[in-house]
C-alpha cells in the first residue's frame, strides 16, 4: 500500500466552467512508506496548492477534482469532519508561514508538548520533556523555547513549527519550505531529521526552492512549471542531468553558479550606525557595532537565527531604538524613502484587502504612478489577474514579489531586505536580483540584505557582514 497516491488532480478557481482557471493540472504522484518526494518548481506553479489539496486546506473559492488516497483512504469520499480527523494522526503538514501556524498566545515548548499530549497521549510532564529535547536538538535554547511566537526570529519560529509537526508522528509528513530562513547548518539538520523520519517508515513530501536541500534529501524529485509536473525521477539524476528546458534553467540559476560581485563604495552613506548596542528579551544581541550602507551598494548580513540581523535593520530604519550608539540617515530625505521588505510577506499586507488596493493606497499616498507599478510587476513576473486576490489567495513567492514592487514604487534611498527572496525559486530569484542590481546602480539605492545563503551574498553584495552570537561582526 502506498502512503499517498494522487492521480488526475486539478485545482481550479471554482468548477471547471468557461470562467475557471487551472492552478494545478493533471497532478499525478505517489509516495511509499519510507519514501521521499521533493517538489521543486517556479514560484506560483501550484506546489503549495497541491499540498493544500492533499491536506484539505485549500483557500475559499478554490476547488479540486481527481483522486487523492492517503494510506488506503480515498479522501474524496470523506466529509469535512472525517477529513480533519486525519490531521496529525494520518497526515501532518508543516506550512510555508510558521508564524501563521503557531498559536500566538502559547510559548514555543508548550505548542510542541501539546501535540505529544493530545495526539500521542503522553502525560504532560513527559510531553514537556520530549518537547524540550526536540527543540534543543534543533538548536533552540531553553530561553528561546519559553518565548511566545512574536518574540522569535523567523528561523527560530521555523524550528518550532518543524518540531511541532514532527511531534505528531503521522505516517505521511508534508513540509512546505521547511528550511526557509535557516542557515546551512540548520538546513542540513532539518534534512537529516526528515531523512531519519523516512528511514523509520514515514512517507515524506517536501516542497522547496532549495536545491542543496533537495540533493541532501535524495529520494525522488518532481519539477513543476505553470501548474504541471514537467520532469520527475531520482533526485540526483534529475539535478545532475536535467532533461526539460525549465529544469536546466533551474539548476543553472542556483546562486552557487553566480559570478561574485566586486566591492564598491561611492559617496556618503544613506544610513549608518556607529557603536550600536542592543538588548532584547534580556539578552545582548550586539555591542559597539558599526555598519554603513552607501548609494548604489548592496551590503549582505548573515548569521545564526536570533543573533540580531532583523533587529539591526529595524534600528537603521528607526523602527526600534538603540540602547547605545548613534544612527545617521541621509539628511533631508523623507521617512517613507527608507523601506523594508519583511521576512514574512503575509504580515505586511492587510488581510482583507486586495493586492490592487494595497498598491493603489501607496500610489495615492505618495504620488506614484500606476504605469511604474505595472512596469515593476511585469519585470517581477507578477500576472495582472493576481492583483484582484487577497494576500491569502496567492503563494508566498508571488506575495513577496508584490511587496518588492510596492517598496520600489516610492523611490527609496534605502531598502532593508529581510530574507527578501527566501520564497522565490532560483530562476525567479536570479531575475529579481538582476533587476534589483540594475535599480541599485541606476537610482543609487542602498540595500541592506539579510540572507542565510553565502553563495547568494557573494553573488549579489559588494560586502558581506557576518553577525555572530557573541555580539560581534566578523
Amino acid at each position: 500500500m502506498t502512503a499517498l497516491e494522487v492521480s488526475g488532480l486539478d485545482v481550479t478557481t471554482g468548477s471547471l466552467t468557461a470562467g475557471s482557471r487551472r492552478l494545478v493540472a493533471d497532478g499525478d504522484l505517489s509516495v511509499a512508506p519510507g519514501g521521499i518526494l521533493v517538489i521543486l518548481g517556479e514560484t506560483g506553479s501550484g506546489k503549495s496548492l497541491l499540498a493544500q489539496a492533499i491536506m484539505g486546506t485549500l483557500p475559499p473559492g478554490l476547488g479540486w477534482s481527481g483522486r487523492i488516497v492517503i494510506g488506503g483512504t480515498d479522501v474524496g469520499r470523506l466529509g469535512p469532519a472525517d477529513r480533519r480527523a486525519l490531521w496529525g494522526r494520518r497526515i501532518a503538514l508543516l506550512p510555508q508561514e510558521p508564524w501563521q501556524a503557531l498559536d500566538p498566545l502559547m510559548r514555543a515548548d508548550e505548542q510542541v508538548a501539546e501535540v505529544h499530549a493530545l495526539i500521542r497521549a503522553q502525560p504532560w510532564r513527559e510531553a514537556r520533556g520530549l518537547a524540550g529535547r526536540a527543540l534543543t536538538a534543533l538548536g533552540l535554547s531553553a530561553a528561546g523555547a519559553r518565548r511566545l511566537p512574536f518574540q522569535l526570529s523567523g528561523g527560530m519560529a521555523q524550528r518550532v513549527a518543524i518540531a511541532t509537526t514532527d511531534a505528531a508522528g503521522a505516517p505521511l509528513l508534508m513540509a512546505d519550505e521547511p528550511t526557509k530562513g535557516l542557515d546551512a547548518d540548520r538546513r542540513d539538520e532539518v534534512a537529516d531529521l526528515l531523512r531519519a523520519r523516512a528511514a523509520a517508515g514515514t512517507a515524506v513530501v517536501v516542497i522547496t526552492h532549495d536545491l542543496a536541500l533537495a540533493r541532501r534529501l535524495g529520494g525522488e524529485v518532481a519539477v513543476m512549471l505553470e501548474a504541471r509536473v514537467v520532469e520527475r525521477g531520482p533526485t540526483a539524476a534529475v539535478l545532475d542531468d536535467p532533461r526539460s528546458d525549465y529544469t536546466k534553467r533551474l539548476v543553472a540559476a542556483d546562486p552557487s553558479r553566480w559570478m561574485p560581485v566586486p566591492a564598491r563604495t561611492a559617496g556618503d552613506p544613506v544610513v549608518a550606525g556607529t557603536g550600536l548596542s542592543k538588548r532584547l528579551g534580556g539578552a545582548s544581541l550586539f555591542e559597539g557595532l558599526d555598519v554603513a550602507v552607501r548609494p548604489g551598494e548592496i551590503v549582505a548580513i548573515s548569521g545564526p537565527s536570533g543573533c540580531g540581523k532583523t533587529t539591526l535593520g529595524n534600528l537603521l530604519l528607526g523602527l526600534m531604538s538603540v540602547d547605545a550608539g548613534r544612527i545617521a540617515r541621509a539628511a533631508g530625505t523623507a521617512r517613507h524613502r527608507f523601506q523594508k521588505i519583511y521576512q514574512d510577506p503575509v504580515a505586511s499586507f492587510a488581510p482583507g484587502v486586495s493586492l490592487r488596493r494595497a498598491l493603489d493606497d501607496v500610489i495615492r499616498l505618495h504620488g506614484a504612478r500606476w504605469s511604474e507599478a505595472e512596469r515593476l510587476l511585469v519585470a517581477f513576473r507578477v500576472p495582472s489577474d493576481l492583483l484582484d486576490r487577497r494576500p491569502d489567495q496567492v503563494s508566498g513567492g508571488e506575495l513577496q514579489r508584490v511587496a518588492l514592487a510596492r517598496a520600489l514604487l516610492v523611490d527609496p534611498v534605502f531598502l532593508f531586505a529581510d530574507e527578501a527572496t527566501s520564497r522565490l525559486d532560483p530562476v525567479t530569484q536570479k531575475d529579481v536580483f538582476d533587476l534589483l542590481r540594475t535599480i541599485v546602480a541606476d537610482r543609487g539605492l542602498g540595500v541592506l540584505m539579510v540572507t542565510h545563503d553565502r553563495d547568494l551574498a557573494a553573488g549579489t553584495a559588494g560586502s558581506h557582514l557576518r553577525l555572530l552570537l557573541d555580539h560581534r561582526l566578523a
